[in-house]
């Protein structure tokens, strides 16, 4: 794997091309963010105001569920075309790994995937006066160890997902349909992973809501997790299903 892992250039920091590409990553980010946060802050608020009962939990991750996978295969649509539509430092790491995109490349996208979930997080405490939706944290009795191998086996199952619809270049026409598959896994895994870890399988999706909250608990789970999961995946499917060397950027 080391011979296909690619240092870049630093010209590639202040490239056109990779300029145009962080920022789609920061508005793909930032849609996803604060549609999937805002379903959030506003199931919270409508579980305060309605009369009792209150909506049964399940009503909640129900509703999480479909927002941010409705969210993801929009965010991803919108960016495929110029950045990939990583929309989440895993995916972009774990394409690292697998030598589909340089490290300055890669931390461009990350810079701009942080920021586009703290702006979202930020204008939607705005714009509905302070209701942001919660952060993310592990439930009662849920250990450091359950949540990390948790979220470390649902990134790698997301982040294997986009290798096989939409960074393999055997991916023929299932690439198409790429970000309704993905979306769909996030949707499931949310059912899945929800009440145990929030399911968050996205630092940049983690950070948000904690710095505007300023509620770090558990908040390195969701970096360590979906990291391990998402290089895992890069380097199994590039070792074992796909063969591909890193192309590097075009002179100016």
């Amino acid at each position: 794997m080391s011979n296909r892992i690619a240092l870049g250039r630093r010209e590639e920091l202040t490239h056109r091309d990779t300029l145009k590409a962080s920022l789609a990553e920061f508005i793909s980010t930032f849609i996803f963010v604060f549609a999937g946060q805002g379903s959030g802050a506003a199931f919270d608020k409508l579980t305060r105001d309605a009369p009792a009962p209150t909506p049964a939990p399940a009503t909640s991750l129900v509703a999480a569920s479909l927002a941010h996978g409705f969210s993801v295969i929009v965010a991803i649509s919108v960016g495929a075309n110029i950045s990939g539509g990583h929309v989440n430092p895993a995916v972009t790491f774990g394409a690292f790994v697998g030598g589909h995109i340089s490290f300055f490349r890669g931390i461009m996208y990350w810079v701009a995937q942080l920021l586009g979930s703290i702006a979202a997080c930020y204008l939607l405490r705005l714009v509905t006066g302070g209701h942001i939706g919660s952060s993310f944290a592990l439930s009662n009795g849920v250990s450091y160890g359950n949540g990390v191998v948790l979220e470390i086996v649902m990134t790698f199952g997301l982040v294997y997902t986009v290798y096989a619809t939409a960074i393999d270049a055997k991916k023929g026409k299932i690439g198409t349909i790429a970000p309704l598959v993905v979306g769909s896994y996030v949707a499931a895994n949310i059912l899945l992973g929800g009440t145990f870890t929030g399911a968050c399988m996205n630092p940049a999706v983690a950070i948000g809501p904690s710095l505007v909250r300023w509620d770090w608990t558990d908040h390195w789970v969701y970096w360590v997790g979906p990291l391990i999961g998402g290089g895992l995946a890069g380097v199994v499917y590039q070792l074992f299903f796909i063969s591909h060397t890193y192309q590097q950027l075009p002179n100016d």
